[in-house]
């Protein structure tokens, strides 16, 4: 079947013949029997023991008042809820991909729902206690800012890589945030790591019937600016020609699009990629139609809107015929629909081509070469840093030491004290200096053998695959050994990027489908090791955040053996193959002339890199962007050859991480946040600034 491309938003022209709308008709009344059914359906589900016979006896008049109560308390908030969400958030996706042109476009790619999440969570945070109508304008207000951020950074008519990454980026830094309110005001936001996966659990029907008549207007708009929508389609210089005003039409839709996220969230939290979902639901059946009708926005808006709810409305039937009642309350719907989201990233990036705009060489992105002295000095002085940091983290934390007590516990003479601090401190440290360093040469290597500067262990899925065995394993057996934990997390990683580059090498391997690709894998990860933390220990939100955001806490010396073993074997293959990293970096054709295998080379390199992500993940679980960030500051210190990029990307990896893993410890002393979590705040701007040059580059 055809599958329209990213950068499209395919729309008709002209009357459509009687047989077009009769097809519309059908398609839409099946779509509509759908949601029914499946509103049937959730009607009967819940944690008490009304069934399908209460039901048709309440509809008979002889249902019980306790049938009554449960349906008007509880399952029919609920169900009404899943309908407003999934129609907010379906128009609203169909509007952001018409206004950029790009079927990736959503309020989770484009960060809208991340934005709207942190507000209310601050709002939580602080204690204002705001209506219903209050709290979605400030969730409208910083999911504006976020989407304006995003188009910011990867400027006008950017393509979906470029796009997806700026979302994907400004996601995490506010997931970040929000992760550390949630972390230091645990009273104050109780239950709101659920809610913030998307819960469709409703008490009463306040939140809903405020919030319906919202979303309502906002189709509405949407489906009167539907004709402007479809012109604006054809291009800007033919939408000019025909007096639509281009600028005014985009800020109108996607503001629209705003608002109705924001509503969404105000209902329910970020349900995710229900946005993606809908659109890409409709457009599956849009060849049924001889004119494509189906895409004309007047009819693509609400069917749309009822995909959306059919995603919503399938996703919490299928939560709770899988885990029962009580697990349905437990495990946000908004998991599932992260999951769905997933995959359908995944299928239409398969189907993407290459744009240009980030797919450069990190070669050729050096910079001119850097002579040895300059090569020698830096990694002197990076070394210095990298030693003044870890011994400061040895130092700081919630007991203030001095370099006496770590001389005197390092020769054993040490007080009780001091040896109860530097024991549980002391491996932290370490953790943190070979967990960033392993990273960091993991993903020198990841980005030069894909030749992608964006590419990373954590973009690509790789350490979301790793995550997901290594939680399970924990789940399945809470007392696993240090190297058994660590060789399923290795299994994890080397699936995912099987996945990831078995899914990508369509028609070749596309460097900017790699990218999207691997996004997608890396969003689902992250949604099933929410789940499996949810689902076994659902109230423990500090464990969840904790692993999920990358932490030292509670780390053992033989924890961190495995990764320091696979640092020092990887790093001395790499070091062999340096030669041939460099000639990858470059193109296919000169690897090949120089009697490289190609093939082999890349995938001996991508499991070294793997297995090494791997080991990172099991010792301090997930960390972004520290692959991305110390690469190429590495290589912008001391050049392209890998001969000097790797130690330097080593050492800057462990400088970042312990960094960022001292300043946890130390600037909200006794509380910590976890490693991952500032790394990701330090990291996000460079990141950013990378999207940035790259559209100047190519602007």
């Amino acid at each position: 079947m055809p599958v329209p491309s990213v950068r499209e938003a395919p729309v008709a022209s002209g009357a459509e013949p009687r047989a077009s709308r009769l097809t519309v008709a059908a398609i839409a009344a099946v779509g509509v029997g759908i949601v029914l059914a499946l509103a049937a359906v959730h009607l009967t589900q819940g944690t008490s023991s009304i069934d399908v016979a209460d039901l048709l006896a309440l509809l008979t008049g002889a249902g019980t008042d306790e049938t009554s109560a449960v349906l008007v308390a509880s399952r029919v908030p609920r169900l009404l809820a899943g309908v407003v969400v999934g129609a907010a958030l379906g128009a609203a996706g169909a509007a952001l991909q018409s206004v950029t042109r790009n079927a990736l476009a959503a309020p989770d790619t484009l960060a809208v729902n991340a934005g709207a999440h942190l507000v209310i969570v601050t709002c939580a945070v602080i204690g204002v206690a705001v209506p219903v109508e209050a709290s979605a304008l400030l969730a409208f207000a910083g999911g504006l800012g976020a989407a304006a951020l995003v188009f910011g950074i990867s400027g006008a008519g950017a393509g979906p890589t470029r796009l997806v990454l700026a979302g994907s980026a400004v996601a995490l830094a506010m997931s970040s945030l929000t992760s550390v309110l949630v972390l230091l005001f645990t009273e104050e936001t109780t239950g709101l790591y659920a809610w913030g996966s998307g819960q469709l659990a409703q008490i009463g029907l306040g939140s809903v019937v405020r919030m319906a008549p919202v979303v309502l207007v906002g189709i509405a708009w949407l489906v009167v600016l539907g004709r402007r929508l479809d012109v604006l389609g054809l291009g800007d210089d033919t939408a000019v020609v025909l007096g639509v005003p281009v600028r005014r039409t985009r800020i109108v839709a996607a503001v629209l699009a705003v608002l109705l996220s924001a509503a969404a969230v105000t209902v329910a939290g970020p349900v995710g990629f229900v946005g993606l979902c809908a659109p890409a639901a409709v457009r599956l059946v849009a060849p049924l139609v001889p004119t494509a009708g189906v895409m004309r926005h007047r009819l693509l808006v609400p069917m749309s809107a009822l995909a959306g709810v059919g995603v919503v409305l399938a996703a919490d039937v299928l939560v709770r015929l899988a885990l029962g009642g009580q697990g349905g309350v437990e495990v946000p719907t908004g998991i599932v629909t992260t999951v769905f989201g997933a995959v359908v990233l995944v299928a239409v990036a398969r189907r993407f081509r290459d744009s240009g705009s980030v797919r450069q060489a990190p070669a050729a992105r050096s910079g001119r070469l850097r002579d040895r002295r300059t090569f020698l000095a830096v990694t002197a002085v990076t070394l210095a840093l990298t030693v003044a940091t870890a011994a400061g983290s040895l130092l700081l934390g919630d007991a203030f030491l001095l370099m006496g007590d770590v001389v005197n516990w390092f020769a054993g003479r040490a007080g009780p004290v001091t040896t109860f601090v530097l024991d549980a401190r002391a491996p932290r440290v370490l953790a943190a200096l070979l967990a960033g360093a392993a990273l960091a040469v993991a993903g020198a290597v990841v980005q030069s053998v894909c030749r992608n500067p964006l590419a990373e262990p954590a973009l690509l899925g790789v350490s979301g695959g790793a995550g997901v065995v290594a939680v399970a394993m924990i789940t399945a057996v809470p007392g696993v050994g240090v190297w058994a934990l660590t060789g399923s997390a290795a299994v994890g990683a080397l699936a995912a990027s099987a996945l990831v580059f078995g899914l990508a090498a369509r028609g070749g391997l596309a460097t900017d489908r790699l990218v999207l690709v691997g996004v997608g894998v890396s969003y689902g990860s992250m949604a099933l090791i929410t789940l499996m933390i949810v689902f076994t220990d659902p109230w423990n939100e500090a464990k969840a955040l904790t692993w999920l955001a990358g932490s030292t806490y509670g780390r053992t010396f033989p924890q961190v053996i495995p990764v320091a073993v696979v640092l020092l074997l990887a790093v001395a293959g790499f070091v062999r193959a340096r030669d041939g990293l460099d000639l990858l970096a470059l193109d296919d054709d000169t690897p090949r002339v120089l009697g490289v295998r190609l093939g082999t080379a890349r995938l001996v390199l991508l499991t070294l890199a793997a297995v090494l992500t791997a080991t990172a993940v099991s010792a301090i679980g997930l960390l972004a962007f520290v692959g991305l960030v110390a690469p190429h500051a590495a290589r912008a210190l001391v050049g392209a050859r890998h001969a000097r990029v790797l130690p330097v990307a080593a050492l800057l990896g462990g400088l970042l991480v312990c960094l960022a893993d001292v300043l946890g410890r130390t600037v909200i002393a006794p509380a910590q946040l976890p490693a991952g979590t500032l790394a990701a705040l330090i990291g996000t701007p460079y990141f950013a600034w990378l999207l940035w040059r790259s559209r100047a580059a190519t602007g």
